[in-house]
């Protein structure tokens, strides 16, 4: 009897076969990479909800992409799915001294210690202090991320107090700057990095924060045009004050409770 795994790889690979569907034979490495950041945002949805049902399916999707990237690449003779997995798995090995040899690590901070020299020598290409970090990765998140590394040499704020200065200081500078859109979208650039590195100082991921206030600004938008629908208006026939009026007592009313 074949194991889940073994019966999703022919499935992928029927799908593949001359015989099989023509969707699936004419993708490649280039045309479903959109799919595997669609899927992994649709997973983070659904474990931020708590959904288990749903954080079932959306690991299934993502694991499909593995699999469909997976069997691309065994066409090719490149490598296949044995491969990934054999990868991956050594790497766990070799980068968990502590736990399958005989390196001491009692605290989380040696064990990234341990982690961040043993992949320095795994990957000795990676000569500039930014290689390594993806292009790809949403804008918020790479900001992050560079601005760790440059915070490692001691290129950094000394304490949030710091980095909320900077955030001031690029505000003066935007709004001197809001006649000329190439100058302002530069200045505005320069706001947005100095605010991570605000987050990062308060120990606050800028992209849930920034994701956490979308959502809330989405549901308060939604109850206002449920408040005024009520009162038998619509958003279009309502003036910015009437709006605001509205939006300002919902948000009374989300603080006030306990």
């Amino acid at each position: 009897m074949k194991t889940p795994i073994e019966r999703l790889r022919e499935i992928m690979a029927t799908l593949r076969a001359p015989n099989g569907c023509p969707w699936d034979r004419e993708q490649t490495h280039e045309s479903i990479k959109s799919a595997l950041l669609e899927e992994a945002y649709e997973l983070i949805e659904a474990i931020d909800n708590r959904d288990m049902e749903n954080m079932k399916e959306e690991l299934g999707d993502v694991l499909l992409q593995v699999i469909f990237h997976s069997q691309l690449a065994n066409e090719t003779g490149k490598f296949n799915f044995d491969d990934v997995v054999t990868t991956i798995s050594d790497k766990l090995v070799r980068r968990h001294p502590h736990v399958f040899g005989d390196v001491n690590a009692p605290d989380t901070a040696t064990v990234l210690a341990n982690w961040n020299e043993i992949k320095k020598k795994e990957k000795p290409e990676r000569k500039g202090p930014f290689d390594g970090i993806p292009k790809a990765l949403p804008a918020l998140m790479r900001a992050t991320e560079v601005s760790k590394k440059a915070a490692k040499v001691g290129f950094d704020w000394p304490n949030a107090e710091g980095a909320l200065a900077k955030v001031r200081e690029e505000t003066d500078e935007l709004a001197a700057e809001t006649h000329d859109k190439t100058r302002a979208a530069e200045e505005l650039g320069d706001l947005l990095f100095a605010v991570v590195n605000l987050s990062r100082h308060l120990k606050l991921d800028a992209e849930q924060c920034l994701y956490a206030a979308t959502n809330k600004f989405q549901k308060r938008y939604e109850a206002m045009a449920a408040v005024l629908a009520e009162r038998g208006k619509k958003l279009e026939d309502c003036t910015l004050a009437e709006m605001d009026a509205v939006w300002n007592e919902i948000k009374r009313c989300r603080q006030e409770k306990p």
